[in-house]
């Protein structure tokens, strides 16, 4: 089912059970998604660009909430919190540090990267092998540590 059609049915459901923070949240992606298509993306969205997508809006909330809690706003913080649990619902299933870990040394044997000047090559596949499933943070973090 494609990302759009699963959101209209959840705004259906969020309306019917007058959950707020699941309505600004759907709201969000619905908007998101429409903005998209219009951008010149054409009338579909990949997968690949729907998982970029809700990526996208995950962060901005991270970074929203960092910012509250910075200035002492958790009513502010805790809903950007709410509405990023419903958004992330949507996302594929994150892998977990070590199952990271494992990918990136099998990418560092295939490559036949040695040490830190070959960082660029590895994170460059390890973005596109991963990409959806882990942070781009936590790979880049990993791949400096195995290449040191």
């Amino acid at each position: 089912m494609a990302l759009e059609t699963q959101i209209q049915n959840e705004l259906k459901t969020a309306m019917l059970s007058k959950n707020e923070a699941a309505l600004r949240a759907l709201r969000a992606v619905k908007s998101a998604i429409l903005l998209a298509k219009t951008s010149g993306l054409g009338d579909t969205l990949s997968p690949e660009d729907e998982v970029k997508l809700l990526h996208k809006l995950v962060k901005q909330r991270k970074e929203s909430m960092q910012i509250y809690k910075e200035q002492g706003r958790d009513d502010l913080a805790l809903a950007e919190e709410e509405e990023m649990a419903v958004i992330e619902k949507f996302l594929p299933a994150q892998m977990s540090e070590t199952e990271i870990t494992e990918a990136i040394k099998k990418i560092i044997t295939d490559t036949g990267a040695t040490n830190a000047s070959h960082l660029g090559k590895v994170m460059g596949i390890a973005s596109k092998q991963l990409a959806g499933k882990a942070d781009n943070k936590i790979i880049s973090g990993i791949v400096k540590q195995l290449l040191s």
